[in-house]
């Protein structure tokens, strides 16, 4: 969601949008021993938005009148400089950011197997931004104010808003979600200086698949992603096995080894197939608009 807003609304390149999830991580990670699990989960965010505003300010906006190429350049510079602080002040492995106690129970039971709560809260709290961002981008003066300024800039300050507040301000909560993100799934993932890469191609994919600045096509993407990839892991055949229900498995298997490789072992690359195909047969995304 916080991508949508930046580079699908903003049309920001954000390559350092990940690096901020990973401060909010390591943020989260720090102070939760001074103010506990659910303080940390408030102050970090807010100081991975702070982070964002400047950011914005002082080395986006300079570079910003040069074009998307200079804007790519700048935040992955950025990204760069955040994983190797991060590698100096942390160390290059992960850290031990973990379930706080309170929240280490199962929820239900299904099928013999306990079903932690923590990823029912990680899933909550998914929800509950979502529907936040929602209601104030369409309900919202602000919202109002937000698209028109992304749309219709000089328009906008026309009539009397402060365009590069508001830009500054949106980046500025794309970054906060993106702190929230890393507060929560740091403790349910792993943390460490990796995470960021890792999480980067992911949630580009979903936003491109879902449709620039259509934050019902991410939410859309995202479920339908991290479906396929979850039920791709447990695919115990393969694409030999497949041939040899429909009669072609001697062709297939003149193809080579590869064919005989178990279908799981290519559950990390459903994402770019979905968004390979997604750009083939609809560019402009799941919700996304045509023109």
């Amino acid at each position: 969601a916080g991508l949508t807003l930046v580079f699908g609304m903003m049309g920001i390149i954000n390559f350092a949008h990940a690096s901020f999830y990973m401060l909010g991580a390591y943020f989260a990670f720090t102070l939760g021993k001074v103010l506990g699990f659910f303080g940390a989960l408030v102050v970090a965010p807010a100081l991975v938005g702070v982070i964002g505003i400047a950011a914005e300010r002082f080395l986006l906006r300079p570079v910003h009148k040069y074009g998307h190429g200079s804007e790519l350049l700048m935040t992955f510079g950025i990204a760069i400089v955040f994983e190797e602080l991060m590698k100096m002040i942390f160390g290059n492995y992960a850290v031990p950011y973990q379930v706080p106690e309170a929240l280490r129970f199962s929820a239900f039971s299904l099928f013999g197997t306990d079903y932690p709560f923590y990823r029912i809260f990680v899933a909550a709290t998914a929800g509950v931004l979502f529907l936040v961002l929602y209601l104030l981008l369409r309900r919202t003066r602000v919202g109002i104010v937000v698209r028109a300024a992304v749309q219709r800039p000089a328009m906008t300050g026309a009539l009397g808003h402060n365009v590069d507040a508001v830009f500054m301000g949106t980046f500025g909560i794309g970054a906060w979600m993106a702190g929230i993100a890393g507060a929560v799934g740091g403790a349910l993932l792993t943390t460490s200086p990796n995470m960021a890469t890792e999480m980067a191609v992911l949630v580009f994919v979903v936003v491109v698949v879902g449709g620039l600045g259509s934050l019902g096509g991410a939410f859309v993407a995202s479920l339908l992603i991290g479906l396929l990839t979850s039920f791709a892991v447990r695919l115990d055949f393969s694409i030999a096995d497949i041939a040899g229900i429909v009669g072609m498995r001697d062709a297939v298997a003149a193809v080579g080894t590869l064919t005989t490789l178990n279908l799981a072992s290519f559950a990390t690359a459903i994402p770019v197939i979905v968004m390979l195909l997604v750009l083939l047969l609809r560019p402009a995304g799941i919700a996304g608009d045509r023109l």
